[in-house]
Order: C-alpha cells, then structure tokens, then sequence
C-alpha cells in the first residue's frame, strides 16, 4: 500500500496518509478540518538486489574471447631504436 502526501488550504500542514490504492482520498486536515489536497509525488525509484541483473544481461567483456584465447601478438624482434641497448632484439 502506497503513502500518499497531502497539504492542508488552511493552516498550509503537510502530511502523509498511508492508504490502499483504491481508497478515495481524504478531504479534511486532521488538525484544522480544512480542506487538504493530495500532492503528486515523484513516487519510488525501481532498486535491482541481489546477482545477476546487470552481470548477465548488460555488463559488457572487457576481453573479447578471440583476442584472450591468442594473447598479445608479438611482432618481429626489432630493437626500438638504433641506440637502444636494453632492447631483446638488439642483444649482441
């Protein structure tokens, strides 16, 4: 059963009435007996709990399969430059 917010004309009170759904809305301030209306509300925001929600249907791989199956690619030994001496390739 939802909460519902009022505010009362007359002596400007705001309060909350917890009531079903299909019940009509009151009509007289429980402090003054004013008339009150019933205020819009921005109502509850929809919360995902527990696993699996965002993991399985849109987390997005990091890796693609293909690519972690082969590993980085190696290219030729080349040193990086000409004076490079730490370089594997340029080994002497």
């Amino acid at each position: 059963m939802p909460t519902y917010d009022y505010k009362c004309d007359e002596c400007g009170s705001e309060f909350e009435k917890f009531q079903s759904m299909t019940e009509k809305p009151i009509k007289k301030c429980p402090k003054c007996g004013g008339k009150v209306q019933r205020l819009i509300g921005t109502g509850a925001g929809v919360v995902f709990k527990g696993s699996g929600f965002y993991e399985t249907d849109y987390k997005k791989s990091s890796v693609s399969s293909s690519s972690s199956e082969k590993g980085p690619e190696k290219s030729a030994a080349k040193p990086c430059s000409e004076n490079c001496k730490s370089c594997p390739a340029k080994k002497e």
